[in-house]
């Protein structure tokens, strides 16, 4: 756990789908990823920040992803599934799940970007056997109660953070 005398250690997991369709629903505008860091690199030091997205090849997602990697985000993809029914699928929860259980040991803060209730279990999970703080960003409006109740701290996605 955290001395007083150092900087506190974070590990930030970004859920890319959610947090993109979520600002952009709800602002027309997209999360600033750069301005996140630079917000989240003077709170303490930064030792893992994941960012899971969904591979499809296109032009524009692999500038965003090259522009993830530039910032320092480890951009982890899965195959981009279009369903038979035309719906698509690309869900990172278990594997968002496993590597924060993993991490959770060695810092002290755990940040999430995103608004998915299903991670509440996690949160607390985590808390309980790490005692490590939770800190959740996501859009106030389409970010599960249960997950903001889970988390330390929450904190709204507003312009400060969009692009």
């Amino acid at each position: 756990m955290q001395n007083s005398s150092k900087s506190p250690k974070i590990a930030i997991f970004v859920d890319v789908q959610n947090i993109y369709y979520t600002t952009r629903d709800t602002f027309q505008q997209q999360f600033n990823y750069r301005a996140f860091w630079q917000e989240i690199s003077q709170q303490g030091e930064i030792v893992l920040a994941n960012a899971y997205a969904i591979q499809r090849s296109d032009d524009q997602q692999h500038k965003f992803q090259k522009a993830l990697k530039h910032i320092g985000f480890d951009v982890k993809l899965k195959p981009f599934i279009q369903r038979r029914d035309g719906s698509a699928k690309g869900d990172w929860d278990v594997g968002i799940a496993v590597d924060v259980m993993e991490a959770a040991p060695e810092v002290d803060i755990v940040i999430l970007l995103s608004g998915d209730g299903d991670f509440d279990l996690l949160l607390r999970k985590i808390m309980q056997r790490d005692g490590v703080k939770t800190h959740v960003y996501g859009v106030t409006a389409l970010t599960a109660q249960s997950l903001i109740n889970a988390a330390t701290e929450f904190f709204p996605i507003d312009r400060n953070l969009l692009l």
